[in-house]
């Protein structure tokens, strides 16, 4: 049975990989999340500053530790939310992101199109991603692989937001019913949606895809 899904997987990353490279993407497929880390330490200069999107992902393969540690200077709001920084100095990072050397995230969903498909709260990330840094690198799990646009779409509202809504502690109706019912609600999360489909005219972007699960 492993096998038959491991077959699965393989095929569905394959599409992915070959629809992100027709679409102009840079991409790298790596076995781990310590590959993953190595890879992406290797494209990043030292020194330089480093953005972070409010990402478990990058936090599931070490990044942040791994950047810290190298001597990089890194821009990360979630690090500031977690030790309850003030609001302006999480503002202050958030704004370093689309001005930042390198710039980090995941997505929410990758198509097998190709596609990368985003919902955003405040809407620095997404920003980051399509505009401003000198060099852009999106980090997925194989879980983050769907077959369209509508997939995509259903996957974050119904999946991911909740979740995340959740995890936050917000108080949306998705982080205690489990599934998006379009709120009002002035904590939403859902505020921004992008889909990149082809590489933007002027931006750097290289996709790792990772063979393991990660983030939601």
């Amino acid at each position: 049975m492993e096998d038959v899904r491991q077959w699965h997987r393989d095929v569905r990353v394959e599409k992915a990989l070959k629809a992100l490279k027709k679409n102009g993407f840079a991409t790298l497929l790596v076995s781990s999340k310590k590959e993953a880390t190595d890879k992406i330490l290797e494209i990043i200069p030292e020194g330089v500053l480093v953005g972070l999107g409010g990402s478990l992902t990058v936090r599931e393969i070490g990044l942040p530790a791994a950047l810290t540690e190298r001597g990089n200077r890194v821009a990360d709001h979630w690090e500031a939310v977690e030790r309850k920084a003030p609001p302006e100095e999480i503002a202050k990072i958030r704004k370093l992101h689309p001005n930042s050397d390198v710039f980090v995230c995941s997505t929410n969903a990758l198509t097998e199109e190709g596609e990368l498909v985003n919902i955003d709260g405040a809407g620095q990330r997404v920003a980051a991603m399509i505009y401003g840094p000198g060099k852009v690198i999106v980090v997925a799990g194989v879980n983050k692989i769907v077959r369209d646009l509508d997939e995509a779409i259903d996957r974050v509202r119904d999946y991911a937001a909740p979740i995340n809504a959740r995890r936050l502690n917000k108080k949306t109706p998705c982080a205690t019913g489990g599934y998006c019912t379009d709120c009002d609600s002035p904590e939403r999360i859902c505020n921004i949606t992008t889909i990149i489909h082809k590489k933007p005219q002027i931006a750097d972007i290289t996709v790792v895809i990772v063979e393991e699960e990660l983030g939601y």
